[in-house]
């Protein structure tokens, strides 16, 4: 693909230097449909990024469009703080009867704000609250956000060190085959547990992600999560599972811990929970932890009531038949494994390990330089791919859950071509 030099001017003149996907993808995206988007000069590219897991039905998906077009045309309440709204109360329904009723999960839905990292602040806070305790536990690798309380909980050294004070009452322990299979699951853990001399407050909480995203697709193994959620009952603390780029069905079932059959005490929500790639989070937690007094916790746009309206469609219109969405989820993502085993062997001495479940998967190099490379190479193809992991050195594949198997395949030889072209 030949391109031409975009302006870029107003965005190095005024934006600030913090951007960072831009400097990956050097052009000027204009529009966008489905599993494709298009720079101002109407360059074409597949995009296996989605909007890091917000978008899994694609862009601008036309059934969600609709519904959103249609709710502001009538004039529907946009900006509802955390105010009663019709379309507030067709998403709690739809979100009840579509989702929580049939795995028979109990759980009180809360607003904390926009983003992720909000959901995940209201979770910690919430938990602290509840066990009149300060300490959490995280994992290695992990990724919960970049407010403060979620960057304690964050394993990435460079994202701590933005944070520019201590981040205290957080303590990481190892994720799962972090130590290679070499010490007994939760030993070390345990270990200091039990010891009163070991330093380690008893915790309010342990915060999980089933799979690391940013860490680099780390995959838990639903054997692990289960001994993990015996860990935290045994001894007194919330689970805490961040689905927040794995849930909606990312993973397969809408929850990421659905395959392990556990139940978390709080689950955290967001990204692609709107459908449309409109901000809006949720925490989830037992009805029994819900202790707050109101007001305790608020924010301005709590309420985004056309992020409702897309995600009560979303649900009606992918999750009312579940089993036929991951269904085609797994098949995808079955798909997505058979290129990549290709792909491994043509390149078997440049590539460590491949690893994924459903439709999020990656691939880890041995030079950490290599995965850059690739994307870099994909972009020029026409393939928009980001890297992963603590010194991105995982190519991560992302693609929205409705692509078509024909340009799963394209996105997928695109792929192949970018690594045998950056070598």
């Amino acid at each position: 693909m030949t391109i031409t030099q975009p302006d870029l001017s107003v965005f190095e003149t005024l934006e600030s230097e913090v951007r960072s996907y831009c400097r990956g993808w050097p052009t000027v995206f204009d529009r966008a449909q489905g599993s494709r988007m298009y720079d101002e000069d109407g360059h074409e590219y597949l995009d296996f990024f989605a909007g890091a897991g917000s978008l899994n039905y694609g862009h601008n998906n036309p059934v969600l469009k609709r519904a959103l077009i249609d709710y502001i045309e009538r004039d529907g309440v946009t900006h509802g703080l955390d105010m009663s709204t019709t379309a507030k109360r067709a998403f709690l329904e739809t979100f009840q009867n579509v989702i929580l009723r049939p795995r028979d999960l109990p759980y009180k839905v809360m607003f904390p704000g926009p983003t992720g990292t909000n959901a995940v602040e209201s979770a910690l806070k919430l938990a602290r609250k509840v066990k009149g305790r300060e300490s959490i536990v995280s994992f290695t690798n992990a990724f919960h956000g970049m407010s403060l309380g979620s960057l304690a909980v964050t394993g990435n050294a460079f994202k701590r060190a933005g944070a520019g004070i201590p981040l205290v009452h957080g303590t990481p322990m190892p994720f799962d085959n972090y130590l290679d299979g070499r010490t007994p699951d939760f030993i070390w853990f345990e270990r200091l547990l039990e010891d009163s001399g070991s330093g380690l407050n008893t915790p309010a909480a342990v915060i999980v992600e089933t799979v690391q995203g940013e860490g680099g697709i780390n995959v838990a193994r639903a054997e692990w999560l289960r001994k993990l959620a015996d860990v935290c009952e045994r001894w007194d603390m919330l689970l805490i599972v961040d689905d927040i780029q794995m849930g909606c069905g990312r993973t397969g079932a809408f929850f990421s811990f659905e395959e392990a059959g556990i139940t978390p005490d709080i689950v955290t929500v967001s990204k692609s929970i709107s459908g449309y790639g409109m901000p809006m989070s949720l925490c989830l937690f037992k009805p029994e932890l819900d202790v707050w007094e109101p007001g305790e916790h608020n924010g301005t746009f709590r309420g985004n009531n056309p992020a409702f309206v897309t995600a009560a469609a979303a649900l009606e219109t992918y999750w009312t038949d579940g089993p036929a969405m991951e269904k085609q989820t797994r098949a995808r993502g079955e798909q997505i494994e058979q290129a990549l085993t290709s792909i491994v062997e043509e390149n078997r001495s440049a590539i460590k390990e491949w690893r994924g479940r459903g439709m999020v998967w990656g691939v880890e190099f041995h030079d950490k330089d290599r995965a850059s490379a690739v994307a870099k190479r994909a972009f020029e193809l026409g393939l928009l791919i980001e890297t992963s992991g603590p010194e991105g050195e995982v190519v991560k594949l992302l693609p929205a859950l409705t692509i078509t198997p024909d340009e799963l395949d394209e996105g997928l030889r695109t792929l192949a071509r970018a690594v045998r072209e950056s070598a």
